[in-house]
């Protein structure tokens, strides 16, 4: 991993402003959450926060847009079907020598996306993959639900990765998923309808994401747990090892779960939730971008980065810095 960036849009939505929106309280969200404000994407498409995270990225690494091969974007919330969100940002960056695929795996974007990038590479398909990670989940927020409207924010953060020779870079990744469980954290694309029929509308209940909490934290208690273990178990390494772990910002709730279950200093565990909520895909490469920008990441320390959410789709990359 040779390079990250990250763009945070300019609106500041905090718990405040909320508590004039919807039936809560910042004491009630800070309790049940963690959260204290989240930016969001106000005019803006999930291209256009997704390019600077992108552009940052790029020039972070001293690679350009032709000497990348392979650029893999994940998000939920696309501007379209089709061109995908890789394929607009490729003719945008002028990479005229990659080819581009789109990966919707929410919360687990990123780390499916680094195993991807990871297997190209050591397969020799490909020398420089540029992975981007972008939300604009604002689109599909009812600001009248309190369960999901404190919770999500907007943002993009990318990072490029590069086959080189040493000990450094991912060591090992474990990726899994349980459909079953799917319909815990849902956001509709096209309703089920009948294509002949002339009342062709689209629900509007049907508009927003839909999430049972409850569901989505007994998902969690096993997943994360074992993503950390099977990656240690793979390369070979011990917990008390690993100098960071950095976990999906989804809930402080979570995130103190993962503290007791391995008694880790808190301090191992990085934490950015308060300024951006949950930003699916795009909240690990954002706290990747935070603890790079912050110099927090030391050449030869290990670090665990580990996704699990809709879908339903857990993962982890361990990586020697």
């Amino acid at each position: 991993m040779i390079g990250t960036g990250s763009y945070q849009p300019e609106t500041c939505l905090t718990n405040q402003m909320l508590e004039g929106m919807v039936e809560t309280s910042d004491e009630w969200i800070v309790q049940r959450t963690g959260i204290k404000e989240r930016r969001i994407a106000i005019g803006k498409s999930t291209a256009e926060i997704a390019l600077p995270a992108a552009q940052r990225a790029l020039e972070d690494s001293g690679k350009s847009p032709e000497e990348i091969d392979l650029i893999i974007a994940c998000t939920a919330t696309p501007d379209s079907y089709t061109p995908s969100l890789s394929c607009v940002l490729q003719g945008k960056l002028g990479a005229k020598n990659a080819f581009a695929f789109d990966v919707i795996a929410a919360c687990s974007g990123f780390v499916y996306a680094a195993d991807i990038a990871d297997s190209y590479i050591k397969c020799g398909k490909a020398k420089t993959v540029l992975v981007v990670c972008a939300e604009v989940l604002s689109r599909i927020i009812d600001y009248t639900d309190r369960s999901t409207c404190c919770i999500f924010g907007d943002g993009a953060a990318a990072a490029v990765f590069e086959a080189r020779e040493g000990e450094e870079g991912i060591l090992s990744t474990y990726m899994r998923s349980d459909g079953s469980k799917g319909e815990a954290l849902l956001a509709k694309a096209l309703p089920v309808e009948d294509p002949f029929s002339s009342d062709r509308e689209y629900p509007s209940s049907d508009r927003f994401l839909k999430m049972d909490g409850k569901e989505v934290y007994r998902f969690t208690a096993k997943a994360v747990p074992q993503a950390i273990d099977e990656v240690i178990k793979q390369a070979g390494v011990d917990i008390s090892e690993v100098d960071w772990i950095v976990p999906h910002q989804a809930n402080t709730r979570i995130i103190d779960m993962v503290i007791r279950r391995y008694g880790l200093e808190r301090e191992k565990v990085f934490v950015n939730l308060p300024y951006y909520g949950n930003t699916s895909s795009a909240s690990v490469p954002l706290c990747l971008d935070d603890m790079r920008r912050q110099g927090l990441l030391k050449k030869g320390q290990l670090a665990i980065f580990v996704g699990f959410g809709g879908g339903l789709t857990y993962g982890s990359i361990l990586i020697r810095i």
